[in-house]
């Protein structure tokens, strides 16, 4: 199936609304790096923003996570890498705040 074909005032649009995308998330993110924004807060939370980071990524944010301990802790919690919390079950969801809560 072809993509459509986008007028240019679509595609200035759609380009807008993906900036404003990415800003929140990174907001998010920041907020999470700072501490304003607990790991479980960002777990529970109900919108598109926060429900398309990557968990990995979300983890990378946590004070003393990197690349190695964020895949350490996804594999405890049985978490593909390339999962979104959106898309995360309700245990892998606990397994994930009890491993960081420590």
């Amino acid at each position: 199936m072809a993509l459509p074909t986008l007028t240019p005032e679509q595609r200035q649009a759609a380009l807008a609304k993906a900036a404003e995308t990415r800003a929140a998330r990174a907001k998010l993110l920041a907020d999470v790096r700072s501490g304003a924004v607990s790991f479980k807060e960002l777990l529970d939370r109900d919108d598109d923003i926060a429900k398309r980071i990557k968990v990995s990524q979300a983890l990378r944010a946590l004070p003393g996570v990197g690349n190695v301990k964020a895949a350490q802790l996804m594999a405890k919690a049985d978490v593909d890498e390339a999962r979104r919390i959106g898309g995360l079950g309700a245990q892998q969801r606990r397994k994930l705040i009890e491993a960081t809560s420590r």
